[in-house]
């Protein structure tokens, strides 16, 4: 038997100035559910997320949520005003029976001390102090609004292990599909303000967004052809010239009523790069360059050629010198040591991070334009700025509206079409993928790959890194930079490990807490496993113990199993004690998983003990 939902969301429906944003929504969340909520920038998607956290209620419709249980949300632009320190505002979010060293610890897991000022905060900063807070008071759902934006790849992976490890029912809006990948066991997307459910996580999500949509434009064409019979019918029926079949007349205007009413698709970005003169074939060729700041070598003895059409990407922690390499690699920053050479008819257009190319003062308009006219030249053609607008999805109107005034998303969307008008045959992208949506990412992968010149791109976004990169420079700490073949799971398979935080060891490498006369190895089915001084393999002291004591415990949590279904499987339980049901439930769920753990660790050690053995 299913459990109560513990937060449920009935035909919500909200408008935001004259056009209805939610029209008929549903959300059910229940113990340990793993939600991705998915639709297009603009569609309601964080709105909808704020009424299921309460924080706004909807025109009408329905929130119920269960008295005894505990929610926390994570909004995309967290407020930490009104907190002297970083650990003050965290704690703010414990409940009185809740763990006080629970947010220190979280806040240093996020690279945090507690002692910074709010006010001070990095936008990344300001995210992980915002996620300590949420996940310190470890409730029974966790609403996440884009909780990887602005994180480097080493937080997201913590991130990404703490949630799985979680009890917590989750809700996670996220345009980084790896994450919602990995996290995620059923999708609910919002469409059109109507939201439909898919019982299987975000990976199975767009082969079904893609077979919906194919089948409403199916059943559309229908609809049309039979207005079409009926309108023919009413002008040129022989019935209808001597008497109106009334009846019929009316069908078709119920059926002319439900063709208007069908909100078609929001239309998706048009993206093309303006293309500058071909480049030489050699791009830029890096010889030993070195770069220091005080005693902190950020680049140290470095060297690379790019070639024309490479797709390189650029990876490591915040902080560790990326938009540095970068500017010596294009020219804009002259090395300490070694040097540059760039090919010969280069031309850049960058996209920064922060977005600093547009400027506050400046209107949509005159951010396209430079400032004047009406028009935007690409590729040799001229473009009405309006057109080009419409494009990356503005609206006419917003022509006037200020950048400030502009959303996140919107913001990156201008950005993009900004550093895509100027005609280039080298592409520098920061963080391209910041605010942008999974459609809007999906074309943005596909013009890059379509680009005849050369693209560097630093991301944190390991699923577009894979779509894009034909080759990472990969951080090593210490001012170290590897390049490696492929792309991010490339680089992974290829040094057996992801991006490290600033100043954690590499696994294996001295300072990393592996002992000195024995170093790590690996089977091949991906066990760690001990080699001694001659070079032969065994099982440590903590491996052998779990291959003792596993079976055991898996026995023991088979019988817990066992008795907690007996309880559940009383038909009068639900109803006579409901916050027991729902107790028992989580327990089972917990123990099943449990009982799954042991048995694949069981497995693995039973495998490599006879692979040793043999």
């Amino acid at each position: 038997m299913a459990s109560p939902p513990l937060l449920l969301l009935q035909n919500i429906a909200l408008t935001l100035g004259a056009k209805p944003l939610i029209e008929d929504a549903e959300l059910s969340v229940s113990p340990g559910e793993r939600l991705a909520l998915v639709g297009r920038n603009g569609s309601g998607k964080s709105t909808l997320l704020r009424i299921a956290a309460g924080e706004i209620e909807s025109d009408k419709g329905k929130r119920f949520f269960q008295p005894d249980a505990s929610l926390r949300y994570l909004p995309q632009e967290p407020d930490l005003s009104g907190y002297a320190t970083t650990l003050a505002y965290a704690e703010a979010g414990l409940a009185p029976t809740d763990d006080v060293y629970k947010a220190q610890y979280l806040l240093s897991e996020l690279g945090l001390t507690g002692e910074e000022d709010p006010a001070r905060l990095s936008g990344g900063e300001a995210r992980r102090a915002a996620l300590a807070r949420v996940l310190a008071a470890e409730p029974d759902v966790l609403l996440l609004d884009e909780p990887t934006n602005h994180l480097d790849l080493p937080v997201i992976e913590w991130l990404e292990k703490h949630l799985a490890g979680l009890r917590s029912a989750l809700v996670l809006i996220s345009h980084d599909r790896r994450f919602l990948q990995n996290l995620t066991r059923a999708t609910v997307w919002l469409d059109r303000g109507r939201t439909r459910r898919l019982e299987q996580g975000f990976g199975a999500f767009e082969t079904w967004r893609d077979e919906v949509l194919e089948q409403e434009a199916r059943d559309l064409q229908k609809l049309d052809r039979k207005i079409v019979e009926e309108e023919h019918w009413i002008t040129h029926g022989v019935s209808a010239r001597r008497k109106r079949n009334m009846r019929r007349v009316g069908e078709l205007g119920e059926l002319r009523q439900q063709r208007r009413d069908a909100r078609g698709v929001q239309g998706g970005v048009k993206m093309e790069a303006a293309e500058g003169k071909v480049s030489g074939k050699l791009v830029i060729e890096a010889e030993g360059i070195s770069k220091t700041y005080g005693e902190r070598a950020i680049v140290t003895d470095f060297s690379t050629r790019i070639l024309r059409g490479d797709r390189l990407g650029i990876i490591g922690a915040n902080g560790a010198g990326k938009t540095t390499l970068i500017k010596m690699l294009i020219g804009e920053l002259e090395p300490d040591a070694g040097h540059v050479r760039l090919g010969a008819n280069l031309e850049v257009a960058a996209l920064d991070q922060k977005r600093m190319q547009l400027r506050p003062e400046w209107t949509l308009k005159e951010a396209l334009t430079g400032g004047s006219g009406d028009w935007v030249e690409l590729n040799g053609a001229k473009k009405h700025v309006i057109g080009y607008m419409k494009d990356f999805l503005f609206a006419p109107e917003q022509a006037r509206q200020p950048v400030t005034k502009l959303s996140g998303g919107e913001r990156g969307r201008l950005a993009l079409a900004r550093a895509l008008s100027m005609p280039s045959n080298l592409l520098v992208l920061d963080e391209p993928t910041n605010d942008l949506d999974l459609e809007t990412l999906d074309i943005l992968q596909e013009m890059l790959n379509d680009y005849p010149g050369t693209v560097i791109v630093v991301s944190h976004d390991r699923d577009f890194l894979d779509r894009t990169a034909t080759s990472v420079i990969v951080s090593e700490g210490e001012g170290q930079w590897l390049e490696y073949a492929g792309g991010y799971s490339d680089m992974v398979a290829q040094r057996g490990y992801g991006v490290l935080a600033p100043g954690v060891a590499a696994p294996g490498s001295a300072g990393s807490g592996v002992a000195a006369p024995e170093a790590r190895g690996k089977t091949s089915n991906g066990v760690s496993t001990l080699r001694t001084k001659n070079g032969s393999r065994k099982l440590s002291f903590k491996q052998k113990h779990a291959l003792e004591t596993l079976p055991k415990k898996m026995d023991e949590n088979r019988a817990l199993a066992a008795r907690i279904r007996k309880e559940l499987e009383n038909p009068q339980l639900y109803a006579r004690d409901p916050a027991r049901f729902a107790k028992l439930s989580d327990a089972l769920a917990k123990t099943e998983k449990d009982i799954t753990r042991a048995e694949e660790e069981w497995l693995e050690l039973e495998m490599l003990r006879e692979e040793m053995e043999g």
